[in-house]
C-alpha cells in the first residue's frame, strides 16, 4: 500500500520534483489555473494567516505567565516564518515557475545521457531527493501530531495538572496558543478552539512541507548539475584513445557554457526568493533554540519534557538541513573548474586552451546561498547559531 501511495507521487514528466510540485499543488502553494479553486486556496490561505496573527494577539494575555508564553512564543514564531514563506512564494509566483520550470528542463535534458557515469550521478540524487523528501514529511507530521496530542498526553500523564483543572487552579493546555473571541476556558469552547487551533496545526505543516522540500530538493539538484557539468567539462574532448573532431569540442565547450551561464543566473534568482526568508529563520531558529532549551530544564514531567525535546529537533533539523545543502552547491561551485584541467586539454592547440582558460575563469565564481545580505547558508554558520 505504501509502495502504491509513492508511485502515485512519482510523475514522469517531471522525474526530480514530481512529489515535490504534488505537494506545492495540495496545499495550494501553486495555485490552480480553475477562478473557483484558486479562490478556495486563497481562502484558506488567509484563513491561516488570521489564525497565525490570533496567535500574536494571545501573547498580550498571556504576558503574566511565563510558561504560556514561553509555549506561545516559540509555536507563534515558527507560524510567522511560516506565513513569510508563503506570502513570499504567493508574491513572487512568477519567479518560483521560473526556477521550477528551469530544473524541469535541465533535469529531462541530462537524463537523455547515455553516460554511465552521469546516470549513476543522477539515480544517486533522485533517490536522495525522495529520502529527504519523504524524511522532512514525516518530521514534520510527527511534530505536528505531537503538538496535537501534547494536551492529552499532559492531563493524562499528569495527576497534578489534572487535579489543578478540575479544581479551577490551572487552565486547559491548548492544542496552540491562539485569541478566540469566546471563552475556550469552558469545555464547549476549549474543544471549539481546538479544532480550529488543530486545522491551523496541520495546514501550516503543509505549508512547511511543500516550500521547505521543494527549496531543498532545488538545491540538491544545482549541486547534481554542476557535478554534471564538470563531468561533461572533462569529456570534452573525448578521452586520450577516443578523441572527438574540433566541431564536436567546440560544441561541448559552448553547450557547457550555456548550461553554466543559465544555472548561474537561476541559482541567483533562487537566492533572491529564499534569502529573506532564510534571514528571519535565523533570528527565529536562535529564539526558539534558547525558549525550548530553558523549557526543557524547568519541566519535571519526562514526558513534557521529550515533547519540547522533539520540537527542539525539528526546528534545528530545519535550519540544518537549509546550511547542510547549500554548503554542498558551495563546494561543488568550488570543484566545477577542475572539470576542464581533467579532459585533455594538453592535446590541443594553444587556440583551444585560450577557450579553456576563459571558461575556466567563469568557473572561478562561488555559488552560495545567503540569509540575507549579513551571512551565508554554511554549516559554520550553522554550528555559529
Amino acid at each position: 500500500m505504501l509502495k502504491r501511495l509513492l508511485h502515485k507521487l512519482e510523475d514522469p514528466k517531471r522525474p526530480l520534483l514530481g512529489p515535490n510540485l504534488k505537494a506545492l499543488k495540495f496545499w495550494g502553494l501553486l495555485l490552480p489555473e480553475n477562478f473557483i479553486m484558486r479562490q478556495i486556496y486563497i481562502l484558506l490561505h488567509l484563513s491561516v494567516i488570521l489564525f497565525t496573527a490570533s496567535e500574536c494577539v494571545d501573547v498580550w494575555f498571556v504576558k503574566s505567565n511565563i510558561t504560556l508564553l514561553l509555549n506561545n512564543l516559540k509555536i507563534t514564531m515558527l507560524a510567522t516564518v511560516s506565513v513569510c514563506k508563503i506570502s513570499t512564494f504567493l508574491f513572487w509566483q512568477n519567479d518560483w515557475k521560473k526556477i521550477i520550470g528551469y530544473v524541469i528542463e535541465a533535469d529531462i535534458m541530462q537524463r537523455k545521457t547515455n553516460d554511465i557515469i552521469k546516470q549513476t550521478i543522477i539515480k544517486k540524487f533522485t533517490k536522495y531527493c525522495r529520502k529527504i523528501t519523504y524524511m522532512y514529511w514525516c518530521l514534520m507530521y510527527t511534530t505536528v501530531i505531537i503538538v496535537m496530542v501534547q494536551p492529552i498526553i499532559k492531563y493524562f500523564s499528569s495527576p497534578v495538572y489534572r487535579e489543578n483543572v478540575r479544581n479551577g487552579n490551572e487552565t486547559y493546555l491548548q492544542v496552540v496558543s491562539s485569541w478566540v473571541p469566546f471563552d475556550k476556558n469552558t469545555i464547549t469552547g476549549y474543544l471549539i478552539a481546538s479544532v480550529i487551533q488543530s486545522y491551523g496545526a496541520i495546514y501550516g505543516g503543509g505549508w512547511i512541507t511543500s516550500y521547505d522540500t521543494n527549496a531543498m530538493v532545488i538545491m540538491v539538484f544545482f549541486r547534481g548539475e554542476l557535478e554534471l557539468l564538470r563531468r561533461d567539462c572533462a569529456n570534452m574532448f573525448g578521452t586520450e584513445s577516443s578523441p572527438v573532431t574540433e566541431q564536436v569540442s567546440k560544441e561541448r565547450l559552448k553547450d557547457c557554457h550555456r548550461r553554466y551561464v543559465a544555472l548561474i543566473e537561476h541559482a541567483r534568482l533562487f537566492d533572491s526568493c529564499l534569502s529573506p526568508i532564510m534571514l528571519l529563520y535565523m533570528f527565529v531558529c536562535s529564539v526558539m533554540l534558547c525558549v525550548t532549551a530553558y523549557q526543557i530544564t524547568i519541566e519535571t514531567n519526562p514526558m513534557q519534557r521529550f515533547l519540547s525535546a522533539e520540537y527542539l529537533v525539528f526546528g534545528v533539523a530545519q535550519l540544518f538541513i537549509y546550511c547542510w545543502h547549500s554548503n554542498d552547491v558551495l563546494y561543488a561551485s568550488q570543484d566545477l573548474m577542475l572539470g576542464p584541467y581533467e579532459s585533455t586539454w594538453w592535446m590541443h592547440r594553444i587556440s583551444y586552451r585560450k577557450n579553456i582558460f576563459i571558461l575556466i575563469a567563469q568557473f572561478r565564481k562561488r555559488i552560495v546561498f545567503t540569509a540575507g545580505p549579513f551571512t551565508e547558508l554554511t554549516v559554520p554558520t550553522f554550528i555559529n547559531v
